[in-house]
């Protein structure tokens, strides 16, 4: 999928939702036990019930890989299921991958070529040969972390004391440096929304990319902050919601109350959208 395309859905659904599809077996409803496959059966019901509403799905692969072959056998199913079905939906694998160039070719050709996901999220460590493997796909996207919303992200990312000499917290630095990377206009970022406040400064950086954005809901980020400080021309977000909306119920109302909760967010970016 182009980026053209990726705005195009955001224009015409009025959406800039993406659904996590983070499938823990004890909380989903215990008649999807008796399934043969319970994760696919359950990520179908959901996918049904709200792909109208969001412009993207994102699944969690720790959450597949956890229940061995069957749990990828399930992602596939997912992913070949999405993308058969609602093929203008934007796929993203949530693998936080990155390693030595050849290992990253592989990680990439996996989920590119043979699982047929748009994107894949990576992390930046290992730096520029770890990551431009991936951004050699044509039409694929990676999303690179650059400010998570986790309590451990101030160790290093936002750290104070690990500024270089000119003064710039490391997750600038990250921004900066991708930027110099070959395909680089192939790369979005992960941005997480407990940081709004942090969302000018990345702005500064990086002011056309997509931002993935996750921490809207469950994690307490607010929606309407992320987008006054990081919304762009373009819109250039991809607000996540995963647990708010997956497991809104665990009766068989289950998908009904988890596109209730898709549409309250749908519609609050619709009027952001409006306004804009």
């Amino acid at each position: 999928m182009t980026t053209e395309q990726l705005i195009n859905q955001i224009e015409t659904k009025k959406s800039f939702l993406c659904i996590g599809l983070d499938v823990d077996l004890t909380k989903i409803p215990q008649h999807f036990l008796e399934t043969e496959d319970p994760i696919f059966e359950f990520n179908k019901a959901i996918i049904d019930a709200t792909h109208d509403l969001c412009v993207s799905y994102k699944p969690n692969t720790a959450f597949y890989e956890a229940y061995g072959i069957k749990g990828w056998q399930s992602l596939q199913k997912t992913i070949h299921y999405i993308n058969e079905k609602y093929p203008e939906i934007f796929t993203i694998a949530d693998a936080k991958r990155g390693d030595i160039g050849n290992t990253s070719s592989m990680y990439a050709k996996a989920f590119f070529e043979d699982l047929q996901f748009d994107s894949v999220t990576v992390a930046p460590y290992m730096g520029k040969d770890s990551v431009e493997p991936f951004l050699t796909f044509e039409n694929k996207h990676t999303i690179m972390l650059a400010l998570t919303s986790n309590e451990g992200a101030f160790d290093f990312q936002t750290n104070p004391e690990l500024s270089g000499i000119n003064g710039r917290e490391l997750y600038k630095q990250v921004l900066e440096t991708s930027k110099k990377w070959k395909n680089s206009e192939n790369l979005m970022y992960v941005v997480g929304a407990t940081k709004a406040e942090y969302f000018t400064e990345i702005r500064k950086i990086v002011p056309n990319s997509f931002l993935l954005v996750p921490g809207v809901g469950a994690q307490g980020g607010s929606l309407s902050e992320v987008c006054k400080y990081g919304m762009n021309e373009s819109i250039g977000l991809l607000i996540n919601s995963s647990r708010g909306i997956i497991y809104a119920s665990n009766g068989i109302d289950f998908a009904e109350k988890a596109r209730e909760e898709a549409l309250k967010l749908q519609q609050e970016m619709k009027q952001i959208i409006l306004n804009k």
